[in-house]
């Protein structure tokens, strides 16, 4: 049963993005049956060859190495207060600190080349196989390690000449993705890194598929040419790139940290509010999401938790969404688990639409009426490229 429901679901998917179409015309279905067909065999390669489950196991296990060696860091600065044992679990010091650290190395990394030089190889293969534009296969790639203000940095000074369906998948793929410099903080919750580096693989095909049926190219493309990166964005010398890396990591924390505590309190104040006809917001989300979450195929005591986390998601963040998860992460199957996981890996919420016109259109804003005219299309599409994600790890992971 749970392999037709996922089947059913990722068809639903497909047709609402078509329905909601601002050019159900210019859809170009070779591109999409092409991206569609790579994103099952990507899907099948990661979770059901050994060699593929190999590779997942291994960068899994090098993000764990290298935030272990964040610790050294955090331990000379914060002593005892990163130590749970000796001060009890304390938030912003065991899930968020190391984003320090991460936010720092991908910033060397970039500024060395070695981050660019990876997406533009990955990028031109994709490319080439689906037909998207240079600029398109650019950005869905580079959204495997960076998040929605981060990648739009790489293609800025392009942002001029782009038409208004590549903005929209440089939206889509923003939302709908995951900064590397971030998986730590989840990861400390509680979250399977293995999981966390599947939804990253899923991001670039599946992106194509939902921007390119929701808004197809109908324009002109302007950006024929080779893509230059401006590494030196990330800062004029290594060490100047690892500290701006640091701020940001910095300004990270501070972000997330704020957002969770007026976004717990707001919920808890509502459902003090709420408390007298015995319902909470949790509930609510739990109605209003269920039937999308009866498409996961879950066990029915999953079905309304599924559909609470995505409620959580999609009104809240992907933070309080993973840390309702994980504590019950050890109650389920494996499959639960990663259906579970991918669902509400990405940073597609309401929030976000803000985050992705303000940073977007700070890089060039003439472009800003343009991201406020597709931001509510492209909120959709990220949060249905999750979905869609979790349908086919469902499907691929129902056999054998």
């Amino acid at each position: 049963m749970a392999p037709i429901l996922n089947l059913i679901g990722m068809a639903l998917i497909i047709g609402v993005m078509f329905l909601c179409s601002n050019g159900k015309k210019q859809v170009k279905w070779k591109m999409i049956v092409k991206a569609l067909v790579a994103q099952i065999i990507v899907g099948i390669i990661f979770i059901k060859v050994p060699a593929g489950i190999w590779v997942i196991e291994k960068i899994s296990d090098a993000f764990t190495l290298v935030l272990s060696y964040g610790r050294n860091g955090l331990d000379f600065v914060f002593g005892p207060l990163i130590n749970i044992e000796k001060s009890g679990f304390i938030f912003i010091f065991q899930v968020l600190a190391n984003l320090i650290f991460f936010g720092a190395l991908v910033s060397v990394l970039s500024y060395l080349g070695i981050l660019g030089l990876i997406i533009k190889v990955i990028g031109s293969i994709v490319g080439r196989f689906v037909g998207t534009t240079r600029v398109e296969s650019f950005i869905t790639v580079a959204n495997m390690f960076l998040g929605q203000t981060e990648s739009p940095l790489l293609i800025a000074k392009y942002l001029g000449n782009m038409t208004r369906s590549e903005i929209f998948v440089v939206v889509v793929a923003g939302m709908g993705s995951m900064s590397v410099s971030i998986l730590g903080g989840y990861n400390a919750l509680g979250i399977p890194m293995e999981f966390l580096i599947l939804a990253c693989t899923l991001i670039p095909f599946g992106s194509i598929i939902m921007a390119k049926i929701m808004y197809p190219e109908q324009e002109e493309v302007a950006i024929t040419a080779k893509l230059e990166i401006d590494r030196k964005q990330s800062g004029c010398n290594v060490i100047d790139a690892l500290g701006n890396g640091a701020m940001d990591g910095v300004r990270m924390i501070a972000a997330i940290a704020a957002s969770l505590v007026a976004i717990v309190a707001v919920v808890s104040l509502l459902n003090g509010i709420l408390s007298p006809t015995g319902i909470t917001i949790e509930k609510i989300f739990s109605w209003i999401f269920y039937p999308i979450s009866f498409f996961m195929g879950l066990s029915g005591e999953y079905t309304d938790f599924g559909a609470q986390l995505l409620g959580s998601k999609l009104v809240l963040n992907e933070f309080v969404a993973f840390s309702e998860l994980a504590p019950a992460l050890q109650s389920m199957d494996y499959r639960t688990q990663a259906v579970l996981c991918i669902a509400i890996a990405g940073f597609a919420n309401i929030g976000s639409m803000a985050v992705c016109v303000a940073s977007i259109g700070a890089l060039y804003p003439p472009k800003k009426e343009v991201l406020a005219q597709i931001i509510v299309r492209a909120l959709i599409a990220a949060f249905a490229l999750n979905l869609f994600n979790c349908f086919l790890v469902g499907l691929i992971l129902s056999f054998g």
